[in-house]
């Protein structure tokens, strides 16, 4: 199968795996919600082989995951999963999520049930990060940004970039605790939260 691929993996995945190495050393299984190409997986999989790197996504773009995995042919990652947010989730408990580029794609209904749902599967104590584009007090952080969010809602009314204080709001109502606000390149950041139980 023609392995789909994403240049803007290529360009990010560095900053977000230095991120990671930092947040992760202690974590032994990750989940990514919304694998995309599956480029990012054997990137960082490859680069912390302490880590269970569960790929998953939509039906449509397993193919395309399992092509990346399969030519990497790591041990530590697995069959990518499938996952739609707002339906059933995989068994088996994680101490880290990751998810990139994905908030602005999914609408805010599938935002919601993300974070409604993502406690089910972490562990106390577990790492989530979330890597993308955010507005701050209702504005873009950039010209690039604010454009990038006329074209999101030019494909589709449910996108767009979202709102930091809206997402962390979920956050919070899921028991995370925001630990670290990191700016990266291109205009976007990474949010980590921590899990805490009760």
């Amino acid at each position: 199968m023609h392995k789909p691929y994403s240049p803007s993996c290529e360009r990010n995945r560095g900053p977000i795996l230095d991120l990671l190495k930092a947040h992760f050393t202690a974590c032994r299984r990750v989940l990514e919600v919304g694998s995309g190409t599956g480029q990012h997986a054997v990137h960082f999989a490859a680069a912390m082989p302490h880590v269970l790197w569960q790929t998953s996504d939509l039906r449509e773009n397993l193919p395309g995951i399992s092509a990346w995995l399969s030519e990497a042919n790591l041990p530590n990652t697995p069959p990518p999963v499938e996952l739609d947010v707002g339906g059933a989730w995989p068994a088996g408990e994680y101490d880290a999520l990751f998810s990139a580029n994905t908030l602005h794609i999914m609408g805010w209904e599938c935002v919601r049930a993300l974070f409604a749902t993502m406690p089910t599967v972490l562990a106390d104590r577990a790492v989530v990060a979330v890597y993308g584009p955010f507005n701050y007090e209702g504005r873009y952080t950039s010209d690039s940004n604010a454009a990038f969010d006329r074209c999101l809602k030019g494909q589709g009314e449910h996108m767009g970039v979202r709102d930091f204080e809206a997402v962390d709001a979920l956050a919070r109502a899921a028991g995370l605790i925001l630990v670290q606000d990191c700016t990266m390149p291109a205009n976007n950041r990474t949010l980590i939260w921590r899990h805490a139980r009760g």
